[in-house]
């Protein structure tokens, strides 16, 4: 029996009668792969290549790319290589994403600011670079040449002065050049071709090819999720961008929503793989039924349905009330990406308390959010999105703090902090302040 032919419907859970019980399993994303098996796989790569350096990660490419690398950088004869693989329609596509992306995260990064807290007391905020970072492409089932443009983009927008990007080597010792082209056209040419863990590790812990990095980027399977979650727990380690979970959709629909938008909508996250999750929530009994067919039909046609079929076993067509209901359990499930395919989306959108990313209306699908509307698709999953945000230029800086007092400054705000220093028994802290306006006053300033 086929995989398609196994799917019947998505389980169905009437919110107004599931207890409390039932509700918190509806909204259950999938169990996440982190048993001690890979754990402990992970730590012993990491511990390879914090030992070994190049000499692991050759060993460790031939084992698990099944390549031999005597040089993992990228050369400018390899990046010319791949612009001429490409179909002269897929670059422009890349290029007119990347102008896209280019805009609205050049228009939306954080801007210096100086302010007048007092007479004399000037403070502000500066956005600095994180130097050195590292980022991450995945090359698994598919190539992610648009997760280049949404890495690449906002760290060369934010400045930093050294971006490295790492992204498995194909059977042939090739990067897939889509993902070359992608990374080129942003002006990142730090490029190695390493995957897995020992790429997490490489740019972590630096090699004597790769340079060590600050903070890591980028999505990946489980086993770069967890090396990324090591290092960043290890003193003095990489930080790193979220905690990254598998790829999850949330559409609230009304009566009025075409089922085959719909369907295709849940499909299109179900096909990353069997733990992506795709949820339904609307008011509309017979949109349930409507997009149950829909899907039943779409799958036939998908290149990736057996994926898609296993992902829609955990899925959920959740009835509701009315849409105020909907966007409840929504924020409730706190989604990676959120689909408000209804008649008034921006009343609706008012009451959004946490998503990743809101697509707003009928002919908003997800996807265009994935390649080229111009926001960024690297975004925080498994319920994060309650309290953390998707990629941006200043996930790639620091926002650092600058204050400047005069005399007049000093004097004006000075003997408030000697107050609070001596309440709170920091005669030192008090001091400094003291020392200075008996300067102040010996030298007659008024």
């Amino acid at each position: 029996m086929s995989a398609i032919s196994e799917f019947t419907q998505m389980q169905m859970v009437d919110w107004t009668s599931a207890t409390a019980a039932q509700r918190e399993a509806a909204l259950a994303r999938p169990a996440s792969s982190s048993s001690a098996e890979l754990q402990a796989a992970v730590e012993r790569v990491l511990e390879q290549v914090k030992a070994d350096g190049d000499g692991a990660l050759r060993a460790l490419t031939r084992r698990f790319d099944g390549c031999e690398l005597a040089r993992f950088e990228v050369t400018p004869e390899e990046f010319a290589a791949a612009a001429d693989q490409l179909s002269a329609e897929l670059k422009q596509a890349i290029e007119d994403s990347r102008h896209r992306i280019e805009r609205f995260h050049r228009e939306t990064r954080p801007q210096p600011m100086a302010l007048s807290t007092a007479p004399g007391v000037m403070c502000e905020r500066l956005p600095l670079p994180i130097v050195n970072v590292g980022l991450y492409v995945p090359a698994g089932s598919a190539p992610l040449p648009s997760t280049a443009l949404m890495l690449c983009t906002p760290a060369r927008l934010a400045g930093c002065r050294q971006i490295v990007l790492c992204t498995p080597p194909r059977s042939d010792g090739s990067a897939d050049p889509a993902v070359l082209f992608a990374a080129h056209a942003c002006g990142v040419t730090r490029v190695f071709k390493l995957g897995g863990a020992q790429a997490i590790a490489a740019m972590a812990y630096g090699t004597e090819s790769v340079p060590r990095c600050d903070k890591l980027f980028g999505p990946g399977n489980a086993y770069v999720t967890a090396a990324k979650m090591l290092v960043a727990q290890q003193p003095g380690g990489a930080a790193i961008d979220m905690p990254a979970g598998p790829s999850e959709v949330l559409v609230v629909a009304d009566a009025m929503a075409d089922a085959e938008f719909v369907a295709a909508d849940l499909l299109s996250q179900a096909e990353h793989g069997h733990d992506s999750q795709a949820l339904l929530v609307t008011p509309s009994r017979e949109l349930l039924e409507t997009v149950n067919e829909a899907l039943r039909e779409l799958l036939e046609d998908l290149s990736r349905s057996n994926q898609a079929t296993a992902s829609l076993a955990h899925g959920r067509a959740i009835l509701v009330q009315d849409l105020q209901q909907a966007i409840e359990v929504s924020n409730a499930y706190a989604p990676e990406h959120l689909i408000l395919n209804v008649a008034d989306p921006r009343r609706l959108l008012l009451s959004v308390d946490n998503a990743g990313s809101v697509f707003l209306g009928r002919y908003t699908p997800e996807s265009l959010g994935d390649y080229t509307s111009g926001t960024n698709h690297v975004l925080p999953t498994y319920g994060h999105a309650r309290t953390m945000s998707g990629l941006s230029v200043q996930s790639f800086q620091k926002l650092v703090t600058v204050q400047e007092a005069s005399a007049e400054g000093l004097k004006a705000i000075g003997p408030t902090a000697i107050t609070m220093a001596q309440a709170e028994g920091l005669s030192a802290h008090a001091l400094a302040v003291q020392l200075r306006l008996r300067a102040i006053a010996s030298e007659g300033r008024p």
